[in-house]
């Protein structure tokens, strides 16, 4: 057992997510190793072939979080935390108002094309 492991708890909430479908064949790894393993190598920050030999092998744990990243299956993980989050501080589920200030977001100083040409023209015509 490591410190990242998923506890019971937070099993209950993820385990609907990562359930196995009908279609496909049985899993040969139990997924609530491979969510630890996950967790493991994102919390230590180890590469996946450094993986502790009691998790399942790197090369499955990898293939499970790559392919999760690239069907949405993490986002969608996380849009549901953030939602059951919300409600649970008496929010509603999605924001409905954003702010944004000068200070988070970089503006642009010049202008588009057109204008840094419009600078170069004069800069060039009055020999500064």
């Amino acid at each position: 057992m490591y410190p990242s492991d998923i506890t019971d708890k937070e099993w209950l909430i993820l385990e609907p997510f990562v359930s196995q479908g009908k279609m496909g064949r049985p899993r040969t790894h139990d997924i609530r190793f491979i969510i630890n393993a996950i967790r493991y190598v994102m919390k230590s920050g180890c590469q996946w072939r450094l993986l502790p030999k009691d998790f399942p092998p790197w090369q499955t744990v990898y293939d499970y979080y790559l392919r999760w990243r690239k069907n949405g299956k993490w986002q969608k993980i996380h849009d549901a935390l953030v939602k059951k989050v919300r409600e649970q501080a008496g929010k509603k589920p999605i924001p409905t108002v954003g702010i944004i200030d000068s200070q988070s977001v970089k503006t642009v100083q010049k202008g588009g094309q057109k204008d840094m040409m419009r600078a170069r023209k004069l800069k060039v015509g009055n020999v500064i």
